[in-house]
């Protein structure tokens, strides 16, 4: 975009349409209201709320407590839930084997909030980790993720999760042809309709920590063999980001994600760039918990820090953000 020429102060005074809340809102070149966001929530298989402690205000919700959650989200005018699974350690082992059951906590959920409120999209995470012992996102052998033998597992587990109603599929494995499979798999078994947001450049991050401790898999992923730097992307890298998010969409995705959001809003803009494909951002645990305890602590105004980093996104070209502030600021932004 090419910059007209300002005429020199003070026939140019940038601070007049500043002055008034009316004329800032007049000329704001992105806005965020609840449509743009995608609520973040946790599922276990108990009754009631659970705080999940480095996170401040988020709690696993039973499945009774998701569907009410799903009424919330319609009256708040958010369009979609991302729901993530917490998992009894003991049902846990090296395949994942949970991942793909028919009656676990996943199904039950989607199918308790499509009840209690149908007109909300439905996102699953596909991949394994939360089911592992290991806690790693795919299947060791030889102390490595095989990648193809991964795969399979993804399949098995994305069409039980499209069977009990899901709207979109969200792979988060990194596994290599993983979304080619999934689209290959759902035409096969007549779920044209059923989407794929891919998370097309996943990061090996630290900030996922406290997400760990949300599933119940916090120390798990040091444990195993192999290590998650093998299928998530190096940190350093952004040709690579465009790479991945080349592959996912030639092979069949329909929506790309970029994870985590605040420390790559520069993957966010060269991917929006590149491709004008839908584009999300994941607000993730570690950029939710940062907040909240500078909140805390009196360091920043806790609200205002919320709509900023969420209209960061915005700015940034993302059409959308899963976060785990979704309700709150739904609320702030309707007030």
């Amino acid at each position: 975009m090419t910059v007209a020429p300002l005429a020199p102060y003070p026939a140019t005074r940038l601070r007049r349409v500043r002055q008034a809340d009316w004329s800032r809102r007049l000329v704001r070149e992105t806005t965020l209201t609840p449509s743009d966001l995608i609520w973040s929530m946790v599922v276990h298989e108990g009754e009631g709320r659970v705080p999940v402690a480095s996170m401040p205000g988020v709690e696993r919700l039973s499945v009774a407590e998701c569907a009410k959650a799903a009424v919330e989200a319609r009256d708040l005018g958010i369009p979609c839930i991302a729901i993530f699974p917490y998992i009894d350690g003991a049902k846990k082992d090296a395949t994942g084997a949970m991942a793909a059951d028919p009656d676990g906590v996943i199904s039950r959920a989607v199918r308790a909030m499509k009840d209690a409120a149908p007109e909300v999209g439905i996102m699953c995470d596909v991949a394994l980790d939360p089911f592992t012992d290991h806690g790693h996102d795919g299947l060791i052998k030889d102390g490595d993720i095989d990648n193809d033998s991964t795969i399979e597992k993804l399949v098995e587990q994305a069409l039980v999760q499209t069977r009990a109603g899901c709207d979109i599929l969200a792979p988060s494995d990194m596994m290599d042809g993983r979304v080619a499979a999934l689209r290959s798999a759902l035409e096969s078994e007549g779920f044209q309709k059923t989407m794929i947001m891919s998370y097309a450049a996943k990061y090996a991050s630290a900030f996922y920590g406290p997400y760990r401790d949300a599933i119940g898999s916090g120390k798990l992923g040091t444990l195993g063999p192999a290590d998650k730097k093998t299928y998530q992307q190096d940190p350093a890298n952004t040709d690579e980001a465009l790479r991945e998010v080349a592959l996912d969409i030639a092979e069949g995705a329909d929506m790309v994600m970029v994870k985590p959001g605040l420390p790559y809003l520069d993957i966010v803009r060269r991917v929006v760039d590149e491709f004008a494909m839908p584009t999300f951002a994941f607000q993730v645990s570690g950029e939710y918990a940062m907040i909240m305890a500078a909140a805390a602590n009196g360091w920043i105004d806790e609200q205002r820090a919320i709509l900023e980093s969420l209209g960061a996104f915005k700015r940034a070209g993302a059409d959308g953000v899963i976060t785990y502030f979704a309700p709150r600021a739904a609320r702030m932004l309707g007030a």
